[in-house]
Parts: structure tokens; C-alpha cells; sequence
């Protein structure tokens, strides 16, 4: 089966967890940037939560579906509709003949996930089907989707079988499609809660003043944000005096200060290695909420320990896993 991009979107790209394991190459991780609604999207249809999904940004895109395909919608709010009636995010779907799947502006979160039956049969380059843009690599031909792109998919589960076969009875003879009455509940990616920071590096080397600052204003997602960072625009921040910084390595979420002042969050299309001080970093259990969030949107800080950080990322994981094996139980 395959799946006829008729609109693109401006940024639709194809993303699984990441190339891990080639920055000592110069290579950039990428992945999705919310991974948990891209895993939660993967485990709704039968898939392993590394399979690649559709990333759409704030505009989702167009597809036509053919019959038989079961696919999921995670992540932003696109408007998604089937024939005028609107499809329900969180939950599998089943295409009972072809149809037009329309998205549109996101209403809730900045990033959409599309997970189907079976992954996106395109190559695994260094371990990893991500899209990486300015290498050319991974994904579909290594760039963003374009309008008229046909994506092939692979084959689904053998035990997602009876599932599909339960799903292709509900509804009339005349339904494009069927769903079923669960749902995973994944919305806390658009919690509006304080993102939480651990200390950075070079925290030491920031002001007393600009570190209380830095957790006690409100910053602005700027227009230039994209997948490789976020700018922020707010107060800011000094160092005590003026040092040098050796490139080092960076991580998703590393928050660096430039000489003007103003904080990037490094994201998931960040280079391997930075040279300006860095003041925190984004705990990992935020970064889905981090990258939902949209341009123009402020965001507040609140500083944590490290062992919290860990607390919070077990946390979210064994949430996941119980999800998991719940939905799991629910497609057998």
C-alpha cells in the first residue's frame, strides 16, 4: 500500500527517534521532536515505538489513504477530517475505502505525528529513517514532502490481524472510516506548566542576577525558531566576565547564551558540538512539552535538581510503558 501526498504542509517530515551514535562523525541526531507523541502514535497501530512517523508542523498535510490501512493521529491538533467528520486523535483508525485525509491549522500544540500499520517502508540510513535536511539524508529522499510524493508502507503485525479485521465491520457501508471507543491519553505534551531546567555546564559563569532572571521572567519563542533551536527573546543574561568556551558537546535541550545575550534551546536538529556557556538544560521528561509549544508563545523556567530530572524521566517512561501494555491488551 501507499500513501499519495496531495498537500504537503510546510514542514512534513518523516522521523523515529534518531540517528544515535554518529556525532563523534559530525552527524546530527534528529528524530522527532515531541519522541513521545511520535512512540504513543507507533504503539496505537501494532508498530515498535522507533518506527518513523509523519512530523507536521503547525499546517498538517493532505493524504489520500487507501483502503485497509490503519493508521494514528498524536501530538497537535490539526483539525484532521475524513469526508467532513472529524478523526479522532489518540486512537487507531481504519480506512475502509479511499478517502482523503485533510489537515489543517494545528488549534492545540505546534507538531502533529502520523504513525501507520506497518512504518514507512523507505531506507534506514546510519540506524535511522530520520530526516536529516541539510545533509540529504534519511526520510523521504532526504527532504521535507512535497505535494504528488507517493510514500510505500510496510507490512503490518500478524497479530494486528484480527484487529483490523474487527475494525473494517463498525460502521455503515457507506463510512470511509472506523475507530474504535479508547483512546491513550497523551495530552499533558500541551501542560502549560514551567519547563524545567537543570544547571548547565557553565551555570557559574552567569551573574547572580541574570540567573534569577533567567528563572523568574517570561521568555518568547521567537519567528527564527526552527528544528535545530528555539530563540528566545526576554531579559538578558550576563556572564561575570568575559571567557572563552572550547566547543563541546551539546544535547537536545541544552540552553546556550551567545555573546548578545539571548538563550537558544538547542532542539533536535542541533549540531554535535557548541562554543558559547550554557546556562541549563531542558530536563528531558519536557522536551515534548518544550516542542509543542508554539512561536510567539512565552516560556517560563524553574530550575532542578539532577536527581529530580532522573525522578521526572522514569516518571514519564513507565507512564509510557503501562500505556503500552495496555493498548497492546486492546489490539489483540
Amino acid at each position: 500500500m501507499k500513501i499519495l501526498v496531495k498537500k504537503s504542509g510546510p514542514m512534513t517530515t518523516l522521523q523515529d527517534l534518531g540517528r544515535v551514535g554518529f556525532q563523534k562523525y559530525g552527524v546530527l541526531v534528529n528524530g522527532a521532536m515531541d519522541s513521545f507523541s511520535s512512540r504513543l502514535a507507533n504503539l496505537l497501530v501494532g508498530n515498535k515505538p522507533q518506527e518513523a512517523s509523519l512530523e507536521m508542523t503547525m499546517i498538517g498535510a493532505t493524504l489520500e489513504l487507501c483502503a485497509g490501512t490503519i493508521f494514528a493521529l498524536t501530538g497537535a491538533d490539526l483539525d484532521a477530517k475524513i469526508d467532513g467528520l472529524a478523526v479522532p486523535r489518540f486512537r487507531p483508525v481504519y480506512i475502509k475505502k479511499t478517502c482523503t485525509l485533510r489537515c489543517g491549522f494545528s488549534k492545540q500544540g505546534c507538531r502533529g505525528y502520523l504513525a501507520v500499520a506497518g512504518g514507512f517502508d523507505v531506507p534506514v540510513v546510519m540506524g535511522s529513517k530520520s530526516t536529516y535536511l541539510r545533509a540529504k539524508i534519511g526520510g523521504f529522499q532526504g527532504r521535507a514532502l512535497k505535494d504528488g510524493d507517493e510514500l510505500s508502507l510496510g507490512t503490518p503485525s500478524a497479530a494486528l490481524e484480527k484487529f483490523s479485521q474487527r475494525l473494517a465491520a463498525k460502521g455503515g457501508p457507506n463510512a470511509a472510516f472506523s475507530t474504535v471507543t479508547w483512546f491513550a491519553p497523551g495530552n499533558f505534551v500541551f501542560g502549560d506548566e514551567k519547563i524545567r531546567v537543570i544547571q548547565g555546564q557553565q551555570y557559574d559563569w552567569f551573574t547572580p542576577e541574570s540567573i534569577k532572571t533567567f528563572f523568574s521572567t517570561p521568555y518568547e519563542i521567537t519567528l527564527q525558531s526552527d528544528r535545530m533551536g528555539y530563540r528566545l527573546a526576554g531579559a538578558t543574561l550576563a556572564q561575570k566576565e568575559e571567557r572563552s568556551l572550547v566547543s563541546e558537546p551539546v544535547t537536545f535541550g541544552s540552553v546556550q547564551v551567545p555573546a548578545d545575550g539571548n538563550p537558544i534551546i538547542l532542539l533536535a536538529d542541533r549540531q554535535t558540538a557548541g562554543g558559547y556557556p550554557k546556562i541549563g538544560a531542558v530536563v528531558c521528561a519536557d522536551l515534548p512539552r518544550l516542542a509543542q509549544r508554539q512561536p510567539k508563545s512565552q516560556l517560563h523556567f524553574k530550575e532542578v535538581s539532577l536527581v529530580e530530572a532522573e525522578r521526572l524521566y522514569l516518571q514519564q517512561e513507565h507512564y509510557l510503558q503501562q500505556l503500552a501494555d495496555v493498548i497492546e491488551r486492546n489490539l489483540q
